[in-house]
């Protein structure tokens, strides 16, 4: 990452690319991109805050790209045919995926910390970089969600953090394959089920993930990362979870609404932690951060006054506001795992819960539409409500014969009550006309920055119909 290097950013809007050019830019390099959002006026504000930090911006025309010194960082699933592509192979320029900039970042770090498995990645990543921080570590984070302990007026899109480069944590990604280049100091394995890939393949992507590491720490209640750890050699290893046996193990819960608090045990002492996120996955995601970080040299009572003062991060079970006494909750759950959890932590409370769900693209649904429904069915019940809109699709060749309604026809044969409506905006008119009060109305959905404005959108429209019918009243 010397002065000498320029980068161009394809799609540099993206959860996983925004953060990762801040990080680059950091460390000396030149740092441009692109983005299809900008080009179609989205996210003026994320943008705008980008050109404020030095970083130039260009239409997703090939104009960004001049000189064959410039290095394309591009999704490898981006055709040759867009133009940034087409012009940067006329040109010569070396091409390199997210990943591979990454894993070369990570893997030139002194200390590193990288966190995979199928749900919790960001959260984790989140908490071990504020433990690191609080503990005077001054970390480098890469994460691809906003942490809210790190958002100020200078960094409203804080899914990063520079420090002096001597410590990094990371989340890592399984679905592209690409966790199998990094080389983490400690790795953390928060689980192990079905999402993107196969759980053959995940098996050995994440086995080896673990196996290579100095010091891994993994999920005790997990049955599939049990499997993993019993058939590999690790260096080191520490357990974490709820049952008999976890090295950092979590007893005498007790759930909030807004949060929870419980006792760790570990090393034959108990200490006793309130968290101010809800939910027994975030108990478990602190468990892992918490064990990460005494693995790396953090004392035990400092890793827990920091883990205590951890807000979240936006987009994770992100309560938007209530009004009339119908609360509005944002959540990036898109795959079984990540659903399950959000609806649990809902459910283990009473209120009738509105489920709005944007599938994330029209892939996801023939790889796990049943399991989607599945999660559904199992959760929500009686009065519980399920809506659903098209996937997410912004262009591309995928094959769309497979759409939300199938997920709807699902949950319906099984019992529950789901609607579909092709817009969003029709999704929003329907759920603002049957809230109540005493509801919970969470918007899920991945791979799209709006959802959490339109989740603003129907808080206010609740507002409005309530403040309608109260005036008829």
């Amino acid at each position: 990452m010397s002065e000498d290097k320029s980068y161009y950013f394809c799609g540099i809007g993206g959860s996983g690319m925004l953060p990762l050019a801040m990080i680059v830019k950091a460390a000396g390099a030149q740092v441009a991109g692109s983005d299809r959002a900008l080009d179609q006026g989205r996210l003026a504000d994320k943008f705008r805050w980008l050109q404020d930090g030095g970083i130039k911006l260009f239409q997703q025309d090939g104009s960004g790209l001049v000189d064959g010194r410039q290095i394309l960082i591009a999704s490898a699933a981006i055709e040759d045919s867009v133009p940034d592509v087409a012009q940067a192979i006329a040109l010569g320029c070396k091409r390199m995926t997210r990943a591979e900039l990454l894993a070369e970042h990570f893997n030139a770090v002194p200390q590193s910390i990288a966190v995979g498995g199928t749900s919790g990645k960001s959260t984790v990543t989140g908490m071990i970089g504020w433990i690191l921080t609080e503990a005077g570590r001054d970390p480098t984070i890469m994460n691809g969600a906003v942490m809210k302990n790190f958002v100020n007026d200078d960094a409203p899109f804080a899914s990063s953090r520079v420090g002096n480069g001597d410590l990094m944590v990371s989340e890592v990604d399984e679905s592209d394959g690409s966790i199998a280049l990094f080389d983490p100091d400690i790795a953390v394995l928060n689980n192990v089920s079905l999402d993107h890939k196969s759980l053959e393949e995940l098996r050995i992507l994440f086995g080896d993930f673990i196996a290579k590491s100095r010091h891994a720490i993994w999920n005790h209640d997990d049955e599939e990362s049990r499997m993993l750890v019993a058939s590999c050699r690790l260096a080191k290893s520490s357990s974490f979870g709820f049952s008999e046996g976890s090295d950092f193990r979590a007893v005498q819960v007790q759930e909030q609404s807004l949060g929870s608090s419980f006792t760790l045990r570990t090393d034959g002492a108990d200490h006793r932690i309130s968290l101010q996120v809800p939910g027994k996955h975030n108990i478990a995601n602190a468990l892992a951060a918490v064990a990460a970080c005494c693995a790396n040299g953090v004392p035990i009572d400092t890793a827990i006054a920091a883990i205590e003062t951890f807000k979240g991060l936006a987009r994770r079970f992100d309560i938007v506001g209530t009004e009339n006494e119908i609360s509005v909750i944002d959540d990036f759950g898109h795959n079984p795992d990540k659903i399950a959890a959000t609806l649990a932590t809902l459910k283990a409370f009473p209120g009738r819960v509105i489920a709005f769900f944007q599938p994330h693209g029209f892939g996801p649904i023939q790889k796990m539409g049943a399991e989607l429904a599945g999660v559904f069915s199992e959760y929500l019940n009686g009065d519980d409500r399920v809506i659903l809109c098209d996937p997410v699709y912004f262009g591309g060749t995928v094959d769309r014969t497979l759409g939300s309604e199938s997920i709807v026809d699902a949950i319906a044969a099984a019992g529950g009550t789901a609607e579909y409506f092709a817009t969003r905006e029709d999704c929003g008119d329907r759920i603002a006309a049957i809230a109540r009060a005493g509801d919970r109305i969470v918007i899920m959905g991945a791979r799209d920055d709006t959802l959490h404005s339109f989740a603003q959108s129907i808080l206010a429209a609740v507002a409005i119909n309530r403040a309608e019918v109260n005036s008829i009243i």
